[in-house]
């Protein structure tokens, strides 16, 4: 790490947080969790339970499913999510992941990062007489934009996004503020579909697909799980890049890089 860029971090952050980024093998990571402490003002017990949870790596795999004409922005999401604080039990419904979230909203917004303001569950949606329900609401105060959460159990499935595509065009007409941007989409679910969501370009139309685990694995079962998905993700784009004529091309290099190590 260059002194020049350590220097300005030390008026704002502690030699305890310095102990816990100086073991990060690359400067990127080093610059995420420092970047991440200073903003949201973690702790050194919250930063080094951010880099445990593989935060920075988790990030870069939401980022390598995004298009180069993505209306979703980059550095925005994770995948997977941890919502392993919840304490799920086995077979919980969509309803009781819905309470599970707002009885944990300050841990649940923490996991999703700075800026999300709850606004509201069970969003009412009325069309042609018809009732629609969003499961969840909030409002990115950096992005300037709503965010549409919908939460899955089960497998992702194709149909969802068309439920998502109208919970956005209906917040663009009749919720949408002066001088923000258009609402984006997060569609939460249960278990991985990655190759179906990038053939999908979801983010295209605004809309992050992202899966979720409510039990946390032991440390070395994440750190390879964690591993292989960010392989996976590099490979994909390893292999849009032998494609420069195709149409499902992602120019992305700018917002990731490959990178040999990541952290510790």
């Amino acid at each position: 790490m260059e002194i020049e860029i350590v220097v300005p971090l030390a008026q704002q952050l502690s030699w305890s947080h310095f102990i816990a980024l100086l073991p990060l093998k690359s400067d990127e990571a080093f610059m995420f969790y420092a970047n991440d402490a200073m903003t949201r003002r973690l702790g050194k017990r919250e930063l080094r339970k951010q880099i445990s949870r593989k935060a920075y790596e988790r990030r870069d795999i939401a980022n390598s499913q995004l298009t180069e004409v993505s209306s979703v922005p980059f550095n925005a999401f994770k995948d997977p999510y941890l919502l392993d604080v919840f304490g799920l039990k086995e077979n919980f419904l969509e309803g009781d992941l819905e309470v599970a979230v707002l009885a944990e909203l300050e841990a649940f917004i923490l996991e999703f990062g700075n800026g999300f303001c709850f606004v509201a569950r069970q969003k009412r949606m009325t069309m042609d007489g018809d009732d629609h329900k969003l499961d969840l609401l909030f409002y990115h105060r950096i992005l300037k934009r709503l965010v549409a959460i919908n939460l899955k159990i089960g497998r992702f499935k194709p149909a969802y996004s068309g439920q998502m595509r109208f919970y956005l065009k209906w917040l663009t007409r009749y919720e949408m503020g002066e001088g923000e941007n258009p609402p984006i989409g997060i569609i939460l679910y249960a278990e991985t579909s990655r190759e179906k969501i990038e053939l999908m370009e979801l983010d295209k139309e605004g809309i992050a697909v992202a899966e979720y685990w409510t039990k946390l694995p032991p440390k070395k079962e994440l750190e390879r799980k964690i591993g292989e998905i960010l392989a996976e993700a590099r490979e994909r784009i390893e292999r849009r890049k032998m494609l420069p004529n195709s149409s499902t091309q992602r120019e992305i290099e700018y917002f990731y890089e490959i990178k040999d190590d990541d952290d510790e």
